[in-house]
């Protein structure tokens, strides 16, 4: 995952007849701004302008097209809960949406992965692209000290500790690594409102690492969309508050833009790092995602890209950067995803550019059946080459 692509896919003229393309771009942002607000003013007039431009523009859609339109923000909002985006009279392009999509989740009523997709790829929104501001952010300050491993290791904590106890913040402020992002740190880890108590105790998610919502049925609700369709979330930390101090966590775009996606990078790292190959993660300051070597110097350059719209992915597609240098690269996509969506691999071919056909997209699974094959023939060669030399 590299959270500095360009927010516009590099062929968006393809979409440009669909009207309903710039209406999701306009209603996806809204959302998020919805889901960012606090406070009972979010849902009375006058709304915040992004809200109400979304809302004019989907009523306008529907009229033009003699269908009826949601009659207020509430309706719209059950709209996004209950109604397949690929449903709405809005003229969307056929690989826009999927038959099952929606804007909002249906329990909790915040923003699905698709609507922070749609959100991020194609606003120019300020909460919406802070995720990236924040990744810049790091980057050119660990430039300018010179502190590749800061980068590192600032990428890392972002991506397996979400949450942070007062004991856990006050080491990580007396890790020099990470000296050049402090005032960054200081910034993106938020204090945890009490709605995420229960009985005076909050939970972690034992699959993604981010704090659980207490649901009144006794149960936890995760904020990951992969993590519901897997079923309940397993419970990780339990952190009592007595002991929390002031509980911090990471803010919702980079929970959801870095922490995500990265679990994939860091679960694929450890992988193929069990096999015997040596990994360097997000090199010359996340260049890419993975840089692996064989034992033979043979060096593959990995992009971890876990989105659940196949066709923004396509979109979004490009060459890997050539340094540092590689003899082969790929993107590669969590299993679970192409599990998830039928074609999703050739939604992503449809929809990748003609300078993006060199970098196959493949599962992680597959890709690590391809460094154990890799492994096995250069074994074997390395084996024949020592018998002929005897």
């Amino acid at each position: 995952m590299t959270t500095t692509d360009n927010a516009v896919p590099p062929h968006d003229t393809d979409w440009s007849a669909h009207r309903g393309i710039p209406l999701m771009r306009a209603l996806a942002t809204a959302l998020t701004v919805l889901d960012a607000a606090t406070g009972p003013e979010a849902f009375t007039l006058p709304y915040p302008s992004e809200v109400q431009r979304a809302l004019d523009r989907t009523v306008l859609a529907c009229l033009e097209r003699g269908a009826e339109p949601p009659v207020s923000l509430p309706d719209l909002l059950s709209w996004c809960r209950e109604r397949p985006v690929a449903d709405w009279p809005v003229g969307l392009p056929a690989e826009a949406a999927g038959p099952e999509d929606l804007l909002l989740d249906p329990d909790s009523s915040r923003p699905t992965e698709l609507c922070y997709e749609w959100a991020e790829q194609f606003s120019d929104s300020a909460l919406v692209l802070y995720d990236r501001e924040i990744i810049r952010a790091a980057l050119r300050l660990c430039r300018e000290y010179g502190e590749e491993d800061a980068y590192t290791e600032f990428r890392r904590l972002l991506v397996t500790r979400p949450v942070l106890t007062t004991a856990e913040e006050w080491a990580v402020s007396m890790d020099h690594v990470l000296d050049p992002v402090k005032e960054l740190l200081n910034r993106i880890y938020l204090p945890v409102p009490d709605s995420y108590l229960r009985s005076g105790v909050y939970a972690t998610c034992g699959r993604c690492l981010t704090l659980l919502t207490p649901l009144p049925d006794g149960g936890w609700w995760c904020e990951r969309d992969r993590c519901r369709r897997r079923g309940r979330p397993p419970l990780g930390r339990r952190i009592p508050k007595e002991e929390a101090g002031e509980l911090l966590q990471l803010a919702r775009p980079l929970r959801q833009f870095v922490t995500g996606p990265g679990r994939a990078e860091t679960r694929l790292e450890g992988r193929l790092t069990a096999l015997g190959l040596k990994v360097r993660m997000w090199p010359a300051y996340d260049a890419y995602d993975v840089h692996v070597t064989f034992p033979d110097g043979w060096v593959w350059a990995v992009d971890v890209k876990d989105w659940a719209h196949p066709a923004f992915l396509g979109r979004a597609a490009r060459p890997v950067p050539q340094e540092p240098r590689y003899d082969e690269a790929f993107w590669v996509v969590p299993q679970d995803r192409v599990d998830d969506r039928p074609g999703y691999i050739a939604t992503y071919e449809r929809n990748r550019p003609v300078t993006a056909r060199r970098v196959p997209l493949l599962t992680d699974t597959q890709l690590l059946a391809r460094a154990q094959d890799r492994l096995e023939h250069t074994g074997r060669t390395m084996c024949e080459e020592e018998t002929g030399d005897a």
